[in-house]
């Protein structure tokens, strides 16, 4: 069974009176654990067709089913239940809760799902990206790369079966984003996550099975890691 199913999905927005159609006709099917970039200049749709996958918006026309479970017609809370259930994120700009150490970051979706032992299963995934002894700090006391590997721990505390990581190396600098990549791919790896990436840089794309390329909302290019033309 696909793990994402994206079928024929248009994004339209109003814009002065005239309908702006951002994303065109956009298809594709993954499977459990497959790495998968979106890539194109910024404008192209990227972020609009993660949030249409993810369930965070409604497309205007087209069909997403994310871990079989069709999303168009669900109300925004039972996209959120989806999403709570089975999703994971990461972004460019962390969004950790300020008041909250970086275990109690993690801590939060462990409990929202009210799972026993969340505490030691949150110290343990901090262990895991070399945070373990950050664990009482806040996020305005730690790093970039650190704030990012906290968020790295919080995305897989619930074992996703889809990442969704939007430009999850757009702060970083060139040493402490391989070390976070490197991360990311090891845990999504160890999880059988299925990773769907949105990044400017192309070098982080070609470390996934497939690559989407958008131009003006449409595909231009759906390519394998092994230069098969998928479309």
């Amino acid at each position: 069974m696909s793990i994402l199913r994206v079928d024929n999905l248009t994004k339209t927005y109003p814009s002065g009176g005239q309908p702006l159609t951002v994303l065109h006709a956009v298809s594709f099917d993954l499977q459990a654990g497959d790495t998968f970039a979106i890539v194109g200049p910024s404008g192209s749709g990227k972020t609009t067709l993660l949030g249409l996958c993810a369930g965070l918006d409604r497309a205007t026309s087209g069909s997403v089913w994310l871990n079989g479970i069709q999303l168009d017609n669900l109300s925004e809370d039972q996209r959120a239940a989806v999403r709570n259930e089975h999703v994971g994120f990461i972004f460019q700009n962390f969004q950790l809760l300020p008041t909250l150490t970086a275990l109690e970051n993690v801590l939060v979706p462990l409990e929202l799902r009210g799972q026993r032992g969340a505490a030691q299963t949150a110290l343990e995934l901090l262990d895991r990206v070399g945070l373990a002894g950050r664990a009482g700090h806040y996020p305005a006391q730690l790093s970039g790369g650190e704030q990012q590997r906290v968020s790295l721990a919080r995305a897989f505390a619930n074992r996703p079966a889809l990442l969704f990581a939007d430009e999850p190396t757009g702060n970083l600098d060139p040493d402490t984003s391989e070390r976070v990549v490197n991360l990311l791919f090891d845990l999504n790896r160890e999880a059988g996550t299925t990773l769907v990436l949105v990044t400017h840089d192309l070098e982080l794309a070609a470390k996934t099975q497939r690559t989407l390329r958008l131009r003006g909302g449409k595909v231009v290019e759906d390519i394998s890691s092994n230069n098969q033309i998928v479309i």
